[in-house]
């Protein structure tokens, strides 16, 4: 006779319909999978199957588990590995059950540990049983206790399963044994699209992006089924290695076949198109999406910003702000780079201050794009505190807290983080020497740059690159020691690259070298067509030792050969807006303003001891022509515009994509000590603060 549960209605807080058993159904799955929807609804049938004693049947005790254990998932497994526990007999089924259970929970290592008791009790298994301790495995990244459980697979002749098959490739794949996945894959009698896609995963996950793009050609062939899941794996592949031609044509796919309504599978279209240069179409794709989510968002903000198009992806996250879109880890890593590139301190700092309030995780890759946004702005102060603050960092993090206070002109305490990372036993790579060797450069510590380069072999077995060579060569240079770098580039046991000579004739500009300087230039056109900054380095180093008719004829040769000058560009951000400035030029709306201030601003200056540097100045210009030349230089307009678009006492900051000419350089200085003004200014090589009339890079750059 069923029994009902007697229930007090007083008690009763919800509106939702209690379940009233008066018999209990034959067919167990209508009433434990599809009415039972809370724990009290649990509770109750529990009572009832515990009083008329039929919690031992197998069909009634595994259909209650997976009610317990996966259909109500807002509460501990620990109900359903109870009642598990109180089973006289579990069978396979229920084992089943619990270990699907415990992998969904996460609780992977319980759920190989059940399997190890159901094989200890000698129950037999099947392929539902192998799929979910696989599953268990693959989650795990457990290879060897997978490698256990696949011998397991053979021995218990399940190795033609394809229920199994796919789970073995999984993971494999997801271990990154994919060398093996393929394997298991390649054996297989029968191949359905579960077995492709999971191939594909891992291809994905391990970074074999061109093994993927292969693979699919290789489905195409034979004609095998693909899915909407197999063109979304294949996509992201063909983005990674640039394949536009086959990323087309699952784009014309995709819309012969009504797929557009797929936001998943669009959005992998954008990424592919971004990522394969095409932004634009990118763009247009993304346009036309009825439905964005964040990942959509994301993928054309990174899409901006790997082609360098900040500002494109800096006003797409304005938009995706207006449309009320929250931002995840993605966006914000996307965000920060172009705010980086952009020196948009204000921008970037907003995204710091979100993660913040939203209690985002600092995880090793946000908090590490955020130390590169503080060390490009020029925030040194940010740029520690947020490292500090970091609970996990890797070599990546090191590194680059390591270049931005290198780069930032504070080379000694650079120095003393690399002391305390290998103090730590964290093990730097040839990216970190790089970092501590610029260190040495831009402090002037030769000595310590000789040493840390002989160390890197020594002591960690890197070894070096042409970029830690290219390194030596500015350290000594910089310090004044033309000959000694000289003689070094002659030794190398690699072949010198265009770049090192060119920081060699850079050295001789700055510390008057004409024989070596005129020899750089001869050994950069002969491995490469010389760019406009070759030429005018040699006719700025002409022009500084007094041969001005060398100067004019080296310029007079840049325009023979069609070389055109690389124009000098500086922006601010004011107000979240960045203001870009070229040296004599008139495109800003409020030209006639900021002309005006930047007059203001030298005489100011003049008056307080600055001299112009008309060497810097163009040479065919006559001398009155040269002063208001360099007056007018890029980064004089943005300084000029910063101070009468900013607060009196905040600080500026400029950047700049070519290096800072000697006159800008010390007109700067003073102007800081005039205005009583902080000045940031970052060139195409590193930081320099300007405050009280000196700069941080010591007049050392």
């Amino acid at each position: 006779m069923a029994v009902s549960l007697p229930i007090a209605p007083a008690k009763i807080t919800t509106t939702k319909p209690i379940i009233i058993i008066t018999e209990f159904p034959t067919n167990p799955k209508t009433l434990l999978l599809q009415k039972c929807k809370t724990i009290k609804d649990l509770n109750q049938i529990h009572a009832h199957l515990i009083k008329t004693r039929i919690l031992n049947d197998p069909l009634v005790a595994e259909n209650f588990l997976e009610s317990a254990a996966i259909i109500i998932r807002n509460q501990p497994i620990d109900y359903a590995i109870s009642v598990f526990g109180n089973l006289t007999d579990p069978n396979t089924s229920a084992y089943n059950v619990i270990i699907r259970g415990l992998t969904l929970k996460k609780m992977y290592q319980e759920a190989i540990l059940m399997f190890k008791k159901m094989m200890e009790n000698n129950v037999e298994v099947d392929e539902f049983t192998f799929s979910g301790v696989l599953k268990a495995c693959s989650r795990l990244k457990g290879l060897e206790e997978g490698k256990q459980v696949h011998g397991k697979v053979m021995k218990l002749g399940f190795g033609s399963c394809g229920f199994v098959e796919n789970s073995l490739i999984n993971m494999y794949g997801n271990c990154g044994q994919v060398g093996v996945a393929r394997k298991v894959f390649d054996e297989m009698s029968d191949r359905d699209v579960y077995a492709w896609n999971a191939l594909f995963a891992g291809y994905t996950k391990s970074g074999c992006w061109k093994e993927a793009v292969d693979l699919f050609w290789y489905m195409l062939e034979v004609g095998a089924r693909f899915d909407e899941v197999t063109l979304v794996s294949v996509l992201t592949a063909c983005g990674r290695v640039g394949c536009l031609e086959l990323g087309e044509w699952i784009g014309k796919y995709v819309e012969e076949n009504g797929l557009n309504g797929n936001i998943t599978l669009v959005t992998a279209l954008v990424d592919m198109y971004a990522k394969c240069g095409h932004v634009d179409t990118a763009r247009s794709l993304f346009d036309r999406m009825l439905r964005k989510d964040v990942v959509a968002w994301s993928a054309m903000i990174s899409g901006y910003n790997q082609a360098n198009r900040c500002k494109e992806a800096l006003s797409l996250f304005h938009d995706m702000q207006k449309a009320d879109v929250e931002p995840n880890e993605v966006t914000m890593v996307s965000v920060l780079s172009s705010c980086a590139e952009l020196g948009a301190l204000a921008t970037g700092k907003w995204v710091h201050f979100y993660i913040k309030k939203k209690k985002l995780p600092l995880t090793v890759t946000l908090g590490t794009a955020l130390l590169v946004f503080y060390a490009k702005c020029g925030s040194i102060e940010n740029l520690v505190e947020v490292f500090e603050k970091m609970p996990s960092k890797n070599v990546l993090s090191w590194t680059v807290l390591i270049q931005g206070l290198a780069s930032n002109g504070q080379g000694k305490t650079a120095l003393k983080y690399f002391d305390l990372m290998l103090a730590k036993h964290i093990k730097p790579n040839d990216v970190t020497f790089i970092g501590v060797l610029c260190a040495c450069s831009h402090a002037g510590l030769v000595d310590k740059g000789r040493a840390l380069f002989v160390s890197m072999t020594r002591d960690f077995n890197i070894e070096p690159r042409i970029e830690h060579y290219g390194c030596m060569v500015d350290i000594l240079g910089r310090a004044g020691l033309i000959e000694d770098a000289y003689q070094f580039i002659q030794n190398m046991p690699i072949k010198p690259n265009a770049v090192i000579w060119r920081t060699l004739l850079a050295s001789c500009k700055v510390h008057k070298n004409v024989r070596i300087g005129e020899e750089s230039l001869k050994y950069i056109t002969s491995l490469e067509p010389a760019h406009s900054g070759d030429y005018l380095l040699l006719s700025g180093l002409y022009a500084s030792v007094g041969r001005l008719k060398d100067a004019v004829r080296v310029r007079s040769e840049m325009k023979e050969k069609g070389i055109k000058k690389t124009p000098g560009c500086s922006s601010i951000e004011v107000n979240g807006l960045i203001h870009e400035f070229f040296s004599e030029d008139n495109a800003h709306p409020e030209s006639n303003e900021i002309y005006a201030a930047t007059e203001k601003m030298m005489q100011k200056i003049k008056m307080a001891g600055y001299v112009p540097n008309i060497s810097e100045a163009r040479l065919e210009a006559e001398d009155y022509d040269k002063e208001i030349s360099i007056s007018h230089h890029s980064e004089k307009l943005a300084i000029a515009f910063g101070l009468i678009k900013t607060l009196d006492g905040t600080p500026i900051r400029i950047s700049k994509n070519l290096r800072v000419c000697t006159d800008c350089h010390d007109a700067t200085k003073m102007i800081s000590k005039v205005y009583n003004r902080e000045f940031i200014v970052r060139d195409r090589t590193r930081f320099h603060h300007f405050k009280d009339g000196s700069c941080s890079c010591n007049d050392y750059w």
